[in-house]
Parts: C-alpha cells; sequence; structure tokens
C-alpha cells in the first residue's frame, strides 16, 4: 500500500484507521485518544522504527511535548506532566504523532515542541509546527463532524466550546482556533497575560475586513474596559461593549475564560457580519482598524 506524503494524508488515514476501529469495538466515536493508537499504528505501518513508548514527563513548562529517537530507530512520545489539562496532553500527543508521520524522516533528529508551537496554525511560524498542528485537529476534531457541531454558532462564546472541548478531549485553545481557521464569521480569540496582550489570532473574514492586530514587538495592554482587564472580580464571563472597547469603530461581544493555562485569559471578540465601509473612511480613520490601536486607546 502506497504511504502518504503530506500530513493531509497521513490526518485522513489515521482518522479513517479510527473511526472504522470504533465502529468495530462498538465504541463511540469521540473521545479519540492517541494514547490508545500511537503505537500500534505505528507498528503497523513502520514496523521498522515504530512508537514504542509514550510517556509523561515534567519538562517545567519548557515543552509541550517531544518526539525522540534511540539508537534503533524506535520513537518515544513525552508530553509535560506540569500541568492538568487532559485536553492540552492529548493535542500534544497527536502533534507529536503528526511529526512522526509526516517529518521524522526529514532529519531523524528529535522534536521538542514549546507552548507557542501549540498555537502555530499559519505557515507563517513554522511550516511544520503549524503541520503538525493541523494534522491533531484533523484527526481530533474531524471536519465533518466539527461542521455538523459549529453549525449553528452565529455569535459563539467561550462556554459554547468548552463543549466541543469535552467532547473532542482537547484544549480549549485548540477548538477556538479550528474554528476560527474554518469560520466566515468575523472573530478573533486574544490570549493576554498579567494584563497584555500575549498573542491573537483573528478569522480571515476578519482580517479581509481590515480589522488585525501586528504589532507583535510592542507591549500592547488589553483594553481598559475588557472583560479581560477586569478580571475575575467582574463577576461576568461575557458581555456586549460599544465601539470604543476593543475596536473604535465596532461594537465587540467578548467572552473570556480565565487560567486555562493558569497565568492566561482567552478573550473570544465576535465581531458584526459585516464590518465599517471602508470607502467612506478618512486615512486616520483606515489606522483605527489595526486592532493594535484599538488596544492602545
Amino acid at each position: 500500500m502506497k504511504m502518504p506524503t503530506t500530513w493531509e494524508g497521513w490526518a485522513s488515514r489515521v482518522s479513517l484507521y479510527v473511526r472504522e476501529g470504533k465502529k468495530l469495538l462498538g465504541e463511540p466515536r469521540f473521545p479519540i485518544r492517541i494514547s490508545e493508537i500511537a503505537q500500534d499504528y505505528s507498528r503497523n505501518v513502520f514496523p521498522g522504527d515504530p512508537i514504542v513508548h509514550v510517556e509523561g514527563k515534567n519538562f517545567a513548562g519548557k515543552f509541550e511535548g517531544a518526539l525522540v529517537p534511540n539508537d534503533d530507530k524506535e520513537w518515544a512520545i513525552f508530553y509535560d506532566t506540569g500541568h492538568t489539562s487532559k485536553g492540552r496532553i492529548n493535542f500534544t500527543m497527536a502533534h507529536e504523532l503528526g511529526h512522526y508521520l509526516a517529518h521524522r524522516h526529514l532529519s531523524g533528529e528529535p522534536f521538542y515542541c514549546s507552548r507557542r508551537d501549540m498555537w502555530s496554525w499559519n505557515s507563517e511560524y513554522g511550516r511544520i509546527e503549524a503541520e503538525a498542528n493541523s494534522f491533531a485537529a484533523f484527526v481530533l476534531m474531524p471536519p465533518d463532524d466539527f461542521r455538523e457541531q459549529t453549525r449553528d454558532f452565529i455569535k459563539p462564546t467561550l462556554a459554547q466550546f468548552e463543549t466541543l472541548r469535552d467532547r473532542y478531549e482537547v484544549s480549549l485553545t485548540a477548538v477556538v482556533l479550528n474554528w476560527l481557521k474554518a469560520t466566515k464569521r468575523r472573530a478573533m480569540l486574544v490570549v493576554s497575560k498579567d494584563g497584555f496582550v500575549d498573542w491573537s489570532r483573528g478569522s480571515d473574514a476578519l482580517f479581509r475586513s481590515g480589522v488585525f492586530f501586528k504589532a507583535k514587538q510592542i507591549t500592547t495592554p488589553v483594553p481598559e474596559h475588557s472583560l479581560a482587564a477586569l478580571g475575575i472580580a467582574a463577576g461576568v464571563t461575557e458581555i456586549q461593549h460599544p465601539a470604543g472597547v476593543w475596536n473604535a469603530r465596532e461594537p465587540v461581544l467578548e467572552s473570556v475564560v480565565f487560567s486555562e493555562y493558569h497565568d492566561m485569559t482567552l478573550s473570544l471578540l465576535i465581531f458584526p457580519s459585516h464590518g465599517p465601509a471602508l470607502g467612506l473612511s478618512s486615512p486616520e480613520d483606515d489606522q483605527l482598524m489595526d486592532t493594535f490601536d484599538a488596544f492602545r486607546r
């Protein structure tokens, strides 16, 4: 049988293997636990250099996971035990399985993957890491089921994504990023720490409308009146903001979750379906469309 040569091919192959296997065993389709399939699957497709070990290791936050070979060309998957999130662990193991199937032949060297690598979902920040994330998302959250589960997400909040997090046994961040990758809604995930933006990711629809966050090199506080800034003491986890909070010209629905990663705040921002009429804006107004400028106000 001809083996796939891309992450997409491997993801489709593994997804089919898992789905048919669960049918035969009479088990529910979800969640898909990589720890239960990685070793057997690798022995079936690559008996000469299989995955022989899956183990937790305390990386003290330095790495989320690793894929490491030994002198006998056998491989091991390690995941960080410095936290208790089953979803993060499962996604990390799927990420490393993606490296094993699609990338190990590139160098034969170990892969050590940081938390930021797990948030790389586009080719601008490391093609290989982005491919491993896409592989993990496809296998754990198969597109057919994910589309069905999110079909009615018009103005979703993070509470709705928490249901999917539990269904697929992945992190909340992974579920939201997977949705942003495909949605036609104007939306953005902002991850902040200690009152400052750490990173953000917007949907293509939002980016095309001129709303984006570009100033990665500049320390940027979250808006003063945002839920991310007000914290748990605000007593609410979602609110419809008027224009002038997250964006100078548009109202924004913000929902938040605190401390998914202990020190981080997740803000999901849902913008109106149609952005401001760019053709009517002045040059000064155009500058305000950059989310960074809205953050600084």
